[in-house]
């Protein structure tokens, strides 16, 4: 599991990587009611604004953590936002195609992440 600054989590499965959010993202959102999901098979730029997260304290864009094909969506989060909150280290929002997967080299371990939340 890598982590971003932006408070994503990434999980590589295969030649794919699944995107979610932390819980420390979920936390500080509150309760989730809207998300608003991209289109699979959507080709994304790193640092793209891919998913529109919306709770009762705020509204959110989740970018792309690497550039990529999108594969797959989780379209249960679209009728349950509130998967979210529940657990939000299962929640995922997409799955994408990089072209290697040795871009998850730079991002966070789980104890660099650790230390960025405090």
């Amino acid at each position: 599991m890598k982590y971003t600054v932006d408070h994503e989590w990434l999980r590589a499965e295969g030649d794919e990587i699944v995107v979610g959010i932390t819980k420390h993202a979920s936390e500080q959102l509150g309760d989730v009611v809207f998300i608003e999901l991209p289109e699979e098979g959507r080709e994304v730029e790193a640092e793209e604004e891919v998913v529109v997260i919306e709770s009762v304290k705020a509204a959110s864009d989740i970018t792309a953590p690497v550039a990529g094909v999108i594969t797959a969506v989780n379209s249960d989060l679209a009728d349950n936002p509130g998967n979210v909150n529940d657990d939000p280290m299962t929640a995922w929002f997409f799955r994408i195609k990089p072209a290697s997967l040795d871009v998850l080299d730079s991002f966070m371990d789980e104890a660099a992440y650790g230390e960025l939340i405090g």
